[in-house]
């Protein structure tokens, strides 16, 4: 039976069961995520954009062309497509206070730079945040801090590294904030803010898989942010990649988790340090 069948919706493309089924094993293989069947109208809707874009007339044709491999490099539009990027400037904001006291703490017993790995980054806003909190907490436009910022989504990743966004996205920074880390764009530009040369020189943006066999990262890492990934992920999932953070974490890192997220039930190699914050078990 289709989900939306032209007929009876008056859309513009059918979507049966069955195509549904194929998109959540497909995105399951490629990139981890765990579809729930409440994700129906939210599939049809990215993917008919696809549809439109290539010329297609269905989605089976179009299943059929990914893993056929005869759509050049779809697969990359596929996975961007159904990969969902929520974020903002100091989202969840009780991390960043204990990131810049573990900084200074880390500073005091070592002379290597301040090391951060942002798993997750979308378009840029979690690490740009990572970096003004480091800058805070070493009083300086240059610290001694290196940010690798990784996402699967290569779309987000080109916004981030541009580093360019609506003021509304930064309205609720404060004006100290604003003044010391953006500039506010004149002409053409107006409305819009751009992330300071010096801010932005702190960031390394690279597209990366959770699931790939191997990580274009190379720890130890100070910190390591993995934030409302998991929960796109099965237990199994999460598992693996707990397993494969481990040996990337200095003995006092601290592993930054979403707000919904729990790990305590998925790896006895994390204990909770705070409000879904945690750290090595045998550190």
């Amino acid at each position: 039976m289709p989900l939306t069948s032209k007929q009876e919706t008056g859309k513009e493309f059918e979507f049966t069961r069955h195509d549904f089924e194929r998109v959540r094993g497909l995105i399951y293989q490629r990139a981890g995520i765990s579809l729930a069947d409440s994700k129906q109208e939210m599939v049809y809707s990215r993917l008919a954009r696809r549809l439109r874009a290539t010329g297609i007339a269905s989605f089976a044709t179009y299943l059929d062309g990914l893993e056929g491999g005869h759509m050049g490099g779809e697969w990359e539009s596929f996975t961007n497509a159904l990969t969902t990027n929520l974020t903002s400037f100091f989202r969840e904001a009780h991390h960043f206070p204990l990131l810049a006291e573990h900084a200074s703490r880390a500073r005091r017993d070592k002379a290597a730079p301040f090391t951060v790995w942002c798993s997750a980054s979308s378009t840029g806003e979690e690490p740009y945040s990572i970096a003004m909190t480091l800058c805070e907490a070493f009083g300086s436009a240059t610290p001694p801090v290196q940010i690798v910022a990784t996402d699967i989504d290569t779309n987000v990743l080109a916004t981030a590294a541009a580093g360019v966004y609506p003021m509304e996205r930064v309205d609720k920074l404060e004006p100290e904030r604003l003044r010391r880390f953006f500039l506010k764009g004149k002409g053409a530009q107006q409305g819009m803010v751009r992330v300071r040369p010096e801010l932005r020189n702190l960031v390394s943006f690279r597209q990366l898989n959770l699931l790939a066999d191997g990580w274009d990262v190379k720890g130890p890492y100070d910190a390591i942010f993995c934030r409302n990934v998991m929960i796109y992920f099965d237990k199994a999932t999460q598992r693996k990649i707990l397993s494969r953070f481990v040996p990337l974490m200095k003995p006092d890192a601290l592993l930054f988790a979403g707000h919904s997220e729990n790990f305590l039930y998925v790896s006895d190699a994390l204990r909770l340090r705070g409000k879904t914050v945690y750290e090595l078990a045998q550190a």
